[in-house]
């Protein structure tokens, strides 16, 4: 099938009738620019007109059409004040309710004396019935022809249900004939419809149940979706391993002595995907490997032993952190573990200058350094690696793709380990991983006391500060994180600075340390190195120290608003305390009163330290970034799948994309035709060139 029967669909939305350049910029906002876009855009939910009643008969907050005699027009009298209709029925009166209303537009629509059909939301105003700005007033003769069950869209200021729909009802005009591209045997057995019915039939709801994501028309266009990514990863994924890697085979010394001296027993989970690692290593296909694991898990020595896999076989590494201190603190952390074994490393990030970056700079073009950490920094232009065989991107999630392909640029084809201390659900893992292969870190290292975790009221802040006060006079270490940097008038969340002045006038001015995002690099650094070495007792910050600020024996984590942060970043830290061998515990500070929800994260955080589980109740809420795009928050963009209640459907995209693409990497024939049209619909084509060319 040639592409250009999709053309159409791919133009800017003014060509949908109606549409001209203002009310464009609107559906752009709730939808996209292109007339695809609308088409993938599925209702939120839908006005039924079905229920036909008297006046006296409706009832209160649902949606009812009426047959009224128009009988008088009360404009307001005072200003503020709506504008009120009076109409009857043979079993009462009621009031239609219009605020900022033109009273010669109502005069015309609403004529006194005049029967009307009227429908709308039926409330109650005391003992009076009212609808109030009902959407739908029409002659009698009209209503026969008035839609009965509509379809809502999501507005915005400006844009109305009748333009929307009327754009929608236009781009349905465009939607061509297209070939099957799923399985028949999945087609079959779900009773699935054909794509362009689908579509016709998803805006144009017979009942609430259509919009439902079980219903069938939702359920095949859910899985387009799904198969469509799914395919294009699969493509990545291919493609990849096409590439011709290097067999970084050589000494295992430098692995045989980490392992030799390591001050802790390595767990199972470290050792096993290790193995994954050196065995994807030692092979002559490119590696790409995901390696996540709870907090504490120990990915960072799984990084080592694979940095000095490399090291063996002669070639470079460079480990990428999303911040300096993280950067700068895996630089100590694997000088720690890898100098015994004869390796040397470095840290190159934006705050080395003049001659101590040439320097370093010239080290690592000259191959006299093994391992570089580094921020954003290691891919700018002028830093060259002697030979980079090995790329390690630590807390990928916080880099764009575009940053990973100019990484690996910087060496011939290098292996790519990105790694996260974010567990990730298997579900997740398939749709925004599945061109990656997964290790799993789900020990943790033996000995490990899990925090002690409560939960305590806002109004309780001068019995935990007391409580602090104790804390430090037993020689203990206290973080405190607030969610907001300096005091706001538009917020009533805790303020690190605000807190930190508190904290300070309390309990000591050279005990209280202050970190977070706007201070300089260099502030910060000097900040964690302080707290680390223990110069200071309290170090109040924001989230900045959620990856990066390492100190052991730290026992006490206090954040503040707790209820505001999602489930995993609670857990991130959390996993800042607890990693030595003394007892430690985590304070939740919450503002009353908690929604449900709210209370259910929190009590969740109490009850268990497992990050896995704590994920599969996370994920829904939060995001994993888009992995074929620039996007780093949120779930993948999907349009009309939802992750969660199409999990089986990503299971089973995820196996037929796999066995196509190893049977046909090209997409040839017509089957490759329909498919690649697919590809092309769900906009996914650009992002497989993107990844391809990396």
């Amino acid at each position: 099938m040639r592409p250009e029967i999709l053309f159409p669909l791919f133009q800017d939305v003014t060509k949908l009738p109606g549409i001209g350049p203002r009310l464009a910029t609107l559906v752009e906002k709730v939808c996209g620019s292109r007339i695809r876009d609308v088409l993938f855009t599925p209702p939120t939910g839908l006005v039924d007109r079905t229920r036909r009643v008297p006046i006296m008969d409706a009832p209160t907050g649902e949606i009812v059409t009426l047959t009224v005699i128009v009988e008088s027009h009360l404009p307001a009298q005072r200003q503020g004040q709506p504008y009120k209709v009076r109409c009857r029925d043979e079993t009462g009166f009621l009031h239609l309710i219009f605020f900022h209303a033109r009273r010669d537009y109502l005069s015309k629509l609403l004529p006194e004396g005049e029967t009307r059909v009227i429908s709308g939301k039926a409330e109650r105003f005391g003992s009076e019935i009212q609808i109030v700005h009902p959407d739908l007033v029409v002659t009698e003769d009209a209503a026969g022809e008035m839609a009965l069950i509509e379809p809502v869209y999501p507005l915005t200021a400006g844009l109305t249900a009748k333009v929307m729909r009327r754009a929608i009802d236009g781009a349905l005009t465009l939607l061509p004939t297209l070939p099957e591209w799923i399985p028949g045997d999945v087609c079959g057995e779900h009773a699935w419809p054909a794509f362009k019915p689908a579509l016709k039939a998803l805006h144009a709801p017979e009942s609430a149940q259509s919009l439902e994501a079980g219903a069938p028309e939702r359920e095949r266009l859910a899985f387009d979706e799904i198969f469509a990514r799914q395919l294009a990863l699969q493509i990545v994924r291919a493609s990849r391993r096409a590439q011709s890697g290097r067999a970084l085979a050589g000494s295992s010394a430098a692995v045989d002595k980490l392992l030799a001296t390591a001050p802790f027993k390595p767990t199972g989970a470290q050792l096993r995907a290790f193995e994954d690692i050196r065995r994807d290593m030692v092979s002559d296909a490119r590696m790409t490997r995901l390696l996540h694991g709870d907090v504490g898990a120990g990915k960072t020595f799984v990084a080592a032993l694979a940095a000095a896999q490399a090291a063996g076989a002669g070639v470079q590494t460079a480990i990428m952190a999303p911040t300096e201190i993280l950067a700068r603190q895996h630089a100590r952390t694997l000088t720690e573990m890898l100098e015994p074994a004869g390796l040397s490393v470095i840290a190159l990030t934006g705050r080395d200058k003049g001659k101590t970056r040439a320097a370093l700079l010239e080290r690592m073009s000259q191959g006299h350094v093994d391992i570089v950490c580094g921020t954003h920094a290691l891919f700018q232009d002028g830093i060259e690696f002697a030979d980079l065989g090995l790329v390690v991107i630590d807390e990928q999630h916080r880099f764009g793709v575009s940053d990973r392909l100019r990484l690996t640029s910087k060496g011939q084809r290098p292996d790519t380990l990105v790694m996260t201390a974010t567990p990730i659900p298997r579900t997740l893992s398939l749709a925004v991983y599945g061109d990656l292969d997964v290790s799993r870190l789900d020990e943790k290292p033996a000995g490990r006391i899990p925090p002690e975790t409560r939960l305590a009221s806002m109004d309780r802040l001068d019995e935990v500060v007391e409580g602090v006060r104790r804390a430090i006079g037993r020689g203990d270490r206290v973080y405190w994180v607030c969610p907001l940097v300096e005091e706001s008038e538009m917020s009533e969340l805790s303020a690190a600075e605000d807190r930190w002045r508190h904290l300070r006038a309390a309990l000591g001015d050279d005990r209280v340390g202050l970190l977070h995002g706007r201070m300089k690099p260099a502030e910060k650094e000097a900040v964690a190195t302080a707290f680390r070495a223990g110069e200071m007792d309290i170090l109040v910050a924001t989230t900045v120290i959620e990856v990066g600020v390492d100190a052991p024996d730290a026992t006490v984590m206090i954040i503040e608003h707790a209820e505001r942060f999602g489930l995993a970043q609670l857990h991130q830290l959390r996993g800042r305390v607890g990693r030595g061998e003394k007892p430690s515990s985590c304070l939740l500070l919450y503002k009353g009163p908690l929604g449900d929800t709210a209370r259910a994260r929190l009590e969740m955080m109490r009850e268990t330290d497992d990050g896995f589980r704590i994920a599969e109740e996370d994920w829904r809420l939060r995001g994993a970034g888009d992995p074929l795009g620039l996007r780093q928050s949120g779930l993948p963009e999907f349009r009309l799948a939802d992750i969660e209640q199409h999990a089986a459907l990503i299971e089973i995209a995820n196996d037929h994309a796999r066995l196509i693409v190893n049977q046909d990497p090209e997409l040839k024939g017509e089957q490759g035709d329909a498919l690649r049209t697919l590809l092309y619909l769900f906009d996914h084509d650009q992002g497989v060139r993107f990844l391809r060319s990396g």
